[in-house]
This record gives structure tokens, C-alpha cells and sequence, in this order.
């Protein structure tokens, strides 16, 4: 479902940090993860980066319109290593989201089972018969007008996860062409959505490191 795929080519390559095992990229929105099936969306964060750095591997995604942090590794080992961290939930990830509305509570956890909606893929519902379990931890960071920017903290990290819990609790993501209703939709040019903060152990040093990058919402 990529229409006009026209990714930012400024910057080409946004680097936060490298070393012999491991690169930590800003992903600009709208910038696919990897490449698509079609030739036209070749284009992406994996191709970019193996054009610098040819054994650069894949570990994690971020969905096409979400901007921040990812992590590759240079090597198999280091790939293996993060992936296990990923799957088993030891690396810790931060967003921050503009969200239609104002939350009443400074803080809350929601809870809804999700699954891919196959009709409409690659969208996802909230489906409590058959949804995979689902967890995401949100904070209050300012509340103005008819917005409020939360700090989200994903607890299971399942396809389209932020957009369709905040979209299932009547506060969709600004910007989100997918999930947000009109108004929602209007008062964003992009989704404001963005991988902030990720904490690793590092596969060869074994020491937790963090890496952050500020949105640019």
C-alpha cells in the first residue's frame, strides 16, 4: 500500500554511531526499512547503508512513515546477538508521539490483543479472540490545544503497535494515514511518530549502551 513512493534523499544517511560490530542509523519518514518486493521501492535504510557499509545486516524495522533510531549489525555474530535481544524483549525502546485529544490521566498501560487485518493488510485491529497479546506504557510529556506529546514505551513490539493502540483509545497519532480520523490526519504533513531512546547489550562488550536522537516534531 506505498503510493508515489518519493523517500527523502537529505539526509541520505543519517549515523548516530558506529563501531566494528554494530551501526545505529536516524531514519527519515517516509524511508521504507528494507526494500519492497516492487523495483520502485528498492529505496530503503538497508540499501543505503550497504552502499557504505556492504556487510551491514538488518535487525530490527520501523514502519515507512516512522522517523528514529535503528540498529544493524556489521557482522553475523553481532546479528545474532541483537536479534535474541529483540525476541526475548531485553532491548528497551522509547517513542515519542503527538496525539489527537487531550489524555485525562498522566499515565496509563493499554492492553489490546492485536492482529493483522487481512482484508485491509497491512493494517491491524484489535481482535480479543484470536489478537496476539499486546502492551504499551504511556506518559504525559505536554498537553496544548487539542494535542497532547506522550512518551510511549512498547512492552511487545507487534506490527503498527503505537498507531493502533493510541487509534483504539480515541487519541490517534497526528499524521497517521492509516489509523487517524480527518482531523487527526490534517494537522500533521507526516506521522508524528519517532523511535527516541533504544538500550542494547552490546554483542561484544556486553555493556548496556543507550542511543537517542531528538524527533523533529
Amino acid at each position: 500500500m506505498i503510493e508515489n513512493y518519493n523517500p527523502p534523499k537529505n539526509p541520505f544517511l543519517d549515523i548516530i554511531y558506529q563501531d566494528d560490530d554494530i551501526l545505529v542509523f536516524n531514519k527519515s519518514a517516509g524511508l521504507l526499512s528494507v526494500p519492497g518486493r516492487d523495483p520502485k521501492h528498492a529505496d530503503s535504510l538497508q540499501k543505503r547503508a550497504q552502499q557504505k557499509f556492504p556487510s551491514a545486516l538488518t535487525v530490527h524495522r520501523l514502519d515507512m512513515d516512522t522517523s528514529g533510531l535503528i540498529i544493524m549489525a556489521k557482522n553475523k555474530a553481532a546479528r545474532r546477538h541483537l536479534s535474541i535481544e529483540f525476541q526475548e524483549r531485553k532491548v528497551e525502546k522509547t517513542y515519542i508521539a503527538r496525539v489527537f485529544g487531550a489524555l485525562i490521566e498522566n499515565e496509563g498501560l493499554i492492553d489490546l490483543p492485536l492482529i493483522c487485518d487481512w482484508p485491509n493488510r497491512p493494517k491491524q485491529i484489535v481482535d480479543f479472540e484470536v489478537g496476539k497479546p499486546s502492551q504499551t506504557k504511556w506518559q504525559v510529556l505536554k498537553r496544548q490545544d487539542s494535542e497532547t506529546r506522550l512518551l510511549l514505551t512498547p512492552i511487545t513490539g507487534r506490527s503498527h503497535q503505537l498507531r493502533v493502540h493510541l487509534q483504539n483509545i480515541d487519541h490517534p497519532i497526528l499524521g497517521d494515514r492509516f489509523y487517524a480520523h480527518d482531523q487527526a490526519l490534517n494537522m500533521s504533513n507526516r506521522l508524528c511518530l519517532h523511535s527516541k531512546r533504544l538500550t542494547i547489550t552490546h554483542p561484544v562488550t556486553l555493556t548496556k549502551v543507550t542511543f537517542e536522537c531528538e524527533e523533529p516534531f
